[in-house]
């Protein structure tokens, strides 16, 4: 709202630094400086409200350290992180751009889901929350808008790039090529609808989903569509899970997802800035740039969270934060032609699923084998998901986040050198 209001003022009233909105940076410093000042600050009055509402988190008795302190502590703490996300990103992005609408649908729905499934927890008194079916029904309704919208919306386009003298004049008329200018070099320019991503580690290949559809003859292209929402619907559901499980412990998921937001940032601005794209040899997205708006509030809104959530945590952000915050990291990987990076950006969110997983069909394995007594007595891990397994250990909590964050930090160097490394 306010780029448009200072980009009257700068070219109607020429008004003495109403031109500044116009620089992305700028704008993102902004949406930061914003998204801390609502947490840090209306934070605090927010876990009051939830303290009078008696908005209480139930805590199991897992025989775990610590849990006796943790009874009471307010919960749907994620309501602070969704405000400190759409408000700066309302003021200070433009809300005409497709991606930007896209990741403020993603936010408000999936904290809907969320605060739908703390609800039932804490004021309908049911510990399981919203079943299952649900929230997967809920992911899934995400999947088929991202998908959809990704595959057939106008303004969803890549560009590549042509020397002109290594395309024919009939070429240049066919795909109706665009003259353009990209580091004082003059290039031919198409800007193409695809649903191609970028192949990590690999120099100048680039992987169309299609592809993956050749064995069904000359119109797989047809197909498309729908192999490409299987695999949108899989990416949500998984990140999202996974931000899910791994909110177990005071500041973990907060500040994980912070350390992802400003490596999804940093693909923002070099894939919508031309001169970047250019030199890093990477995919070049038109209008992607205002992302880094969006990353901004976000990674402004976890850090700003965790004065409050870091141990020990005054609030939880529950399930209306943690399944946000997936869905959020989810879409954006997906708009940036990242999303074959998640294993390595979000390894955290991997390992924690795969923990659950892998700890489900062993104990089902062994009961069959031996029976259910030496099951529970030969566990893969202590207890699931992974972090809980090094808290039966006797690590100290803030120990574990700490050296996750470290590893947190580590995936995402690796995840930026894939623009070299290739």
């Amino acid at each position: 709202m306010l780029y448009y209001f200072f980009e009257y003022l700068d070219k109607q009233l020429d008004f003495p630094g109403a031109g500044m909105f116009q620089y992305i940076s700028f704008r993102a410093a902004l949406a930061i400086i914003l998204s801390l000042t609502i947490t840090t600050i209306f934070g605090k009055r927010l876990i009051k409200m939830l303290q009078n509402l008696q908005v209480a988190e139930t805590v199991r008795n897992l025989g775990l350290a610590g849990e006796n302190q943790k009874q009471g502590t307010p919960t749907m703490g994620g309501l602070i992180i969704l405000a400190a996300i759409i408000l700066p990103t309302i003021l200070f992005a433009r809300l005409s751009n497709v991606y930007i609408i896209l990741m403020l649908i993603s936010t408000v729905w999936l904290g809907l889901v969320g605060f739908l499934d703390d609800y039932i927890k804490v004021f309908r008194k049911n510990k399981e929350g919203l079943a299952g079916r649900f929230k997967i029904l809920g992911q899934v309704g995400l999947g088929v808008i991202i998908a959809t919208t990704l595959y057939y919306n106008e303004n969803v386009k890549t560009r590549e790039f042509y020397k002109p003298e290594t395309v024919s004049t009939e070429f240049i008329k066919e795909h109706q090529l665009q003259t353009t200018l990209t580091e004082n070099q003059l290039m031919l320019a198409e800007d193409t609808r695809s649903t191609v991503t970028t192949l990590p580690f690999i120099k100048n290949t680039q992987f169309d989903y299609a592809d993956l559809l050749r064995f069904m003859g000359k119109n797989y292209k047809d197909y498309n569509y729908w192999i490409y929402l299987l695999v949108v619907i899989f990416i949500i559901t998984a990140v999202s899970n996974g931000a899910n499980i791994t909110d177990g412990i005071d500041g973990l998921a907060a500040g994980t997802s912070a350390i992802i937001g400003v490596t999804l940032g940093i693909f923002a601005y070099v894939s919508g800035n031309i001169v970047f794209s250019k030199y890093l040899n990477i995919m070049y997205i038109p209008h992607l740039g205002e992302m880094v708006i969006f990353a901004g509030a976000f990674v402004g809104a976890c850090v700003g969270f965790l004065w409050y959530n870091s141990y020990p945590a005054q609030v939880f952000m529950g399930d209306t934060g943690s399944l946000a915050l997936g869905g959020i990291i989810a879409s954006f990987a997906l708009m940036v032609r990242k999303e074959l990076l998640i294993p390595i950006l979000c390894g955290i969110f991997l390992v924690e699923n795969l923990s659950v997983i892998l700890q489900v069909y062993y104990f089902k394995y062994q009961k069959r084998k031996h029976g259910i007594e030496y099951a529970r007595e030969h566990r893969l891990f202590r207890m699931s998901p992974l972090h809980h397994h090094y808290q039966k250990g006797g690590y100290h909590e803030a120990k574990i986040v700490t050296r996750f964050w470290i590893i947190g930090i580590l995936l995402a160097i690796i995840t930026i050198l894939t623009l070299k490394v290739r």
